[in-house]
């Protein structure tokens, strides 16, 4: 029988919590276990091995991380709305490294048709997509975006989450100039098919 309190969206939470403090890699579910006041096995009663804990680490991931980009971008459109969005993202991978790296080793990884992380990817597609939306791209335009998108804002948060930026410069100011980087060259190519 279950232990009572447990269920597998607070052993997945509790998991959360405990990789953005230790790091993915360093997450067992020993560890786990203690953190939540019972014996390893108790665990397997609500996820049903590491790989799946990680997987629902990275489902809640995705949703809190679309959630955070279309919060940041409500009510904003084009440059406005990628910086909102953009500062969102640097964020949220900044406070939550451990999560963040579990939805980018599990996003691409579905289980199968009815996976719950096919549909918590879209939504942070659909979050970034909103955020190119004031460029008014065509479609074909709009995936090169989205992937260009992507790459610099992953790229950007996670070295500067795992200490990758040691030159003695600002951070804060190499972000600001990369996004406003990105919008020119945005405009640039909404003007170019226009």
């Amino acid at each position: 029988m279950p232990r009572a309190g447990l269920t597998p969206l607070s052993v997945t939470e509790a998991g959360a919590a405990l990789v953005d403090e230790i790091g993915l890699e360093n997450l067992s579910m020993g560890m786990v276990a203690e953190r939540l006041g019972v014996k390893t096995p108790a665990l397997y009663k609500h996820v049903t091995s590491q790989a799946d804990l990680v997987h629902r680490i990275a489902i809640i991931t995705m949703v809190e991380f679309a959630d955070a980009i279309r919060d940041a971008i409500q009510g904003r459109a084009g440059s406005e709305a990628l910086a909102a969005g953009a500062q969102a993202m640097r964020t949220y991978v900044r406070e939550h490294p451990g999560r963040y790296a579990a939805a980018d080793a599990a996003a691409s990884r579905a289980t199968g048709p009815d996976d719950p992380i096919i549909p918590a990817v879209a939504r942070v597609i659909a979050s970034w997509a909103a955020m190119l939306r004031g460029y008014h791209l065509d479609a074909g335009q709009e995936i090169h975006a989205l992937r260009m998108l992507r790459s610099a804002l992953h790229g950007f948060s996670t070295l500067e989450a795992s200490g990758g930026f040691r030159i003695d410069a600002s951070v804060d100011d190499s972000f600001t100039w990369m996004i406003t980087f990105l919008d020119q060259g945005l405009h640039t190519i909404a003007a170019s098919s226009g």
